[in-house]
């Protein structure tokens, strides 16, 4: 999930970016955890991305006083992927690049990156060399090397 941003996405709006793989944003975008100048805290397991993002101080920081960044800014800490004058058209884009690779080693690939920091190195390296074991030799994989070879666009096969 691509997240595009523009104007502000404070409180459960950060939240729900937070969700997203990948988050664009324009320059001026105000992005802020809200909740505790409502008396409130970040739900929606905000407290429990952010972090991931950020870091555990920059989480606090931003938590604790409610402070707004920009979209430079959020790149910058890391709560943003990248900054783009048209968030949606670079999304759309990205979106569509993506599109055009092996929808089975990008669902793998984001399998291992959603685990990873979440499981210990043995579990990380082993469900790599499952994934890995499940790719090579598959019709996609297959297709993803002789179309490069061929100069050519692949033709996937997504079930």
């Amino acid at each position: 999930m691509i997240a595009a941003v523009h104007g502000h996405a404070l409180g459960a709006g950060l939240q729900l970016t937070l969700g997203a793989d990948i988050r664009i944003v324009s320059p001026d975008a105000r992005l802020g955890v809200f909740e505790v100048l409502w008396g409130l805290i970040p739900d929606m397991t905000g407290t429990q991305l952010l972090p991931d993002l950020i870091g555990r101080d920059k989480a606090k920081e931003l938590t604790f006083t409610g402070r707004i960044v920009t979209g430079r800014e959020a790149v910058d800490i890391g709560l943003a992927t990248r900054v783009a004058d048209d968030p949606r058209a670079e999304a759309l884009a990205m979106a569509r690049e993506i599109a055009q690779r092996s929808p089975d080693a990008v669902r793998a690939a984001k399998r291992l990156l959603d685990l990873a920091g979440r499981a210990d190195l043995a579990t990380g390296f082993a469900a790599e060399l499952a994934e890995i074991g499940r790719l090579i030799s598959s019709p996609n994989q297959v297709e993803a090397v002789a179309a490069r070879l061929e100069q050519r666009e692949p033709r996937f096969v997504d079930p």
